[in-house]
């Protein structure tokens, strides 16, 4: 297995936001369902969903769980250059209440209208637990990989506290990540999740996935980069962002 392929999976699931989730159909056996889901990852890495009770999809999974998702790069011209991964998994609904409230401060940063929605009508949180995956990174770049997730170091308190403080104190430099990456300028961005490899910027309904000049496992490492970057006159070379 290529860790690089590895690795550019993991940086396309981080750097799209939404799949087709294919289920295995109940009212049409034999038949696969497709449907189109916003994700975040949690804090294992693992595609995040809210679902309704009773849509579909949900039907199917409670019968089978086994599922793939889709996840492709977004506005491509030529949708065979680009990259593209079929996340194969087995979905579980959360129980446990501290697992729940976990998931809806992490879904809600990204995905903030969701929680009118979630408190007003009959959803759930489900995570994808990982099988194996496919990506294809291009013509000729094709490979099955075990492993592509990533666990967040960060995820929870001290995930929070970051991004509150650059959010309250730091929009400037969070407008220069934005001037510096080419993305679009519309209203002010957000920051809506740091993960050891890079932050994800929250700007209207969309959300961008920008990468650390150098991996960061500590909060005083993610402070460097982000500061390195509140200063730097060009997005670093080795950490492309998704315009």
């Amino acid at each position: 297995m290529s860790v690089e392929a590895a690795k550019h999976a993991r940086e396309l699931l981080l750097k799209e936001y939404r799949g087709v989730l294919s289920t295995h159909s109940k009212s049409m056996p034999g038949f696969p369902f497709g449907s189109v889901v916003p994700y975040c990852l949690d804090d294992q890495g693992r595609p995040l969903i809210l679902i309704s009770r009773i849509a579909q999809h949900t039907h199917n999974l409670q019968k089978d769980p086994k599922c793939s998702m889709l996840v492709g790069e977004r506005g491509a011209e030529d949708v065979q250059a680009v990259g593209r991964l079929t996340y194969l998994a087995e979905a579980r609904k959360l129980e446990d209440n501290l697992a729940i409230d976990a998931a809806a401060e992490r879904y809600y940063r990204y995905f903030p209208e969701s929680q009118n929605y979630h408190k007003a009508h009959d959803f759930d949180f489900w995570v994808l637990n990982p099988v194996r995956h496919r990506y294809i990174g291009g013509f000729g770049a094709i490979h099955w990989i075990d492993q592509i997730t990533l666990a967040n170091p960060f995820a929870g308190k001290a995930e929070a506290s970051m991004i509150d403080h650059m959010n309250a104190d730091h929009a400037k430099a969070i407008a220069h990540y934005v001037e510096l990456a080419g993305l679009p300028a519309t209203e002010p961005a957000q920051l809506a999740g740091i993960d050891s490899e890079g932050m994800h910027l929250r700007i209207g309904q969309a959300l961008y996935w920008l990468a650390f000049p150098a991996p960061c496992n500590t909060p005083t490492q993610v402070r460097e980069a982000l500061v390195y970057l509140a200063h730097a006159e060009q997005w670093p070379k080795n950490a492309e962002a998704d315009a």
